[in-house]
């Protein structure tokens, strides 16, 4: 089992001292002995209204005083494992399912949910597929899931219609509509990759549409290697769309929200992302179905099994939590029908408890929630199907490309996989 010392000492954490952390989120050396302490990712952007809406229900319920702890996206990642090791955490604190929450489960640093989800009753109320790839590890339940999401092209139909582009079904008509765009002097695809993440789905749906989700799980386990066939023609179908200058100009400068910004304003006509930017443009006014819509990544390969990518958002509680079982009776409260419902709608993201009120959801999300059904596979995102060290490697890889599409890809990729070898290795 991997301690959080160990954890330090192989350059996981990036801070040197949990003093950094207390400096950077002070509400948690000030919380008070009978309140629960919520952390969470979830900011303006990722729905954090709809919860602070949640947690006031629960307080006014329960009795029960909530201290909310907010921690911005990026900082988050390496925030929490700093707050963890320093042995003052939250009673409860959102996770990416996945790698991340094994992570912290091989560490010892989380509570089995085992009993408060035996005692709501919990198998009856969410897909067995999410119980099995999100919620449990190592055959023990630690995460409940609070929402999930689909990845896919989010366009303005405007931009389609004006410039006269159908939706690409296919891998060619996709950068045969790059063309088109450009011609009407319209950026076709929005990026923004300041922060790494969002570039990840490239490499996700071209890697799923062409080698297919187990030799996909194979590299993410450190099994395959970067400089395999697979991935070099990848790297160089992905390099083809930015020599047909399908993105926004020096993506690495922009974040996701500015993509974003670009497509609603008819800027640039899709982006590749997730769910969670339907409650973007909802808060900012934008009607689904007209002022935007999905459509699915395009087939590469006939025959290859279909597949989707998201993450998986959910609760959890310290192992060192000060207010267990408030913890735990937060989570429960929070895996209702109704609470996942009011977050789904609220954040933009897809309700993991099977009797949510689906009514509640606009045309775009219903035709997220299809995709998922019809899918074969259903994927965690890059980073979160990677253990957090090699991930790093293959987000920085990911940038670095981005920045000079035309460079060496076979020599990027010999850097990734000396750099994700090391990773693994080490971890």
């Amino acid at each position: 089992m991997t301690n959080f010392g160990t954890m330090w000492r192989r350059g996981f954490v990036l801070a040197a001292s949990v003093a950094l952390l207390a400096a950077a989120v002070p509400g948690l050396a000030a919380a008070q002995d009978d309140e629960v302490v919520v952390m969470t990712y979830f900011g303006a952007d990722e729905g954090q209204a709809a919860l602070l809406e949640l947690l006031a229900q629960y307080t006014e319920e329960s009795g029960t005083a909530v201290k909310f702890v907010d921690v911005g996206h990026e900082d988050y990642k390496t925030g929490i494992l700093i707050q963890l090791a320093g042995g003052n955490p939250p009673d409860v604190h959102s996770n990416w399912a996945g790698a991340r929450t094994a992570f912290q489960v091989e560490s010892g640093a989380l509570a089995p949910i085992e009993d408060m989800w035996a005692a709501n009753d919990l198998d009856s109320q969410f897909p067995q597929g999410l119980i099995d790839s999100a919620a449990t590890y190592d055959g023990v339940k630690y995460l409940m899931p609070l929402g999930y999401h689909y990845a896919g092209f989010f366009y303005n139909p405007k931009t389609f219609e004006s410039a006269g582009v159908e939706i690409p079904t296919t891998w060619d008509e996709l950068k045969a509509s790059c063309d088109t765009f450009n011609a009407a002097g319209i950026t076709p695809i929005g990026l923004g990759s300041i922060n790494k993440w969002p570039a990840q789905f490239w490499f996700d749906y071209l890697l799923l549409r062409t080698a297919g989700p187990e030799y996909r799980a194979s590299l993410m386990a450190g099994e395959a290697s970067y400089t395999d066939p697979e991935v070099v023609r990848v790297m160089e179908m992905w390099a083809e769309l930015a020599a047909a200058n399908c993105f926004t100009p020096d993506a690495n400068a922009f974040d996701w929200t500015d993509a974003q910004a670009s497509v609603a304003n008819g800027d640039a006509a899709m982006t590749l992302m997730g769910t969670w930017i339907t409650g973007n443009w909802n808060t900012a006014g934008l009607v689904p179905g007209e002022d935007y819509d999905v459509f699915e990544f395009p087939v590469i390969d006939e025959g290859v099994t279909t597949a989707v990518v998201g993450p998986v958002d959910g609760l959890v509680s310290a192992a060192a939590a000060k207010n267990p079982e408030a913890a735990m009776e937060l989570i429960a409260a929070l895996s209702t029908p109704e609470a996942q419902t009011a977050w789904a709608v609220g954040q933009g993201a897809l309700p993991p408890n099977l009797n949510a009120d689906k009514s509640q959801f606009n045309e775009v999300i219903v035709k997220a929630l299809d995709f998922v059904a019809a899918a074969e596979t259903y994927n965690f995102n890059y980073d979160l199907a990677t253990p957090p060290a090699p991930s790093e490697v293959g987000l920085d890889m990911f940038q670095k490309f981005l920045a000079d599409p035309a460079q060496d890809i076979n020599a990027l990729l010999e850097e990734t996989q000396a750099g994700v070898a090391a990773a693994f290795e080490n971890q």
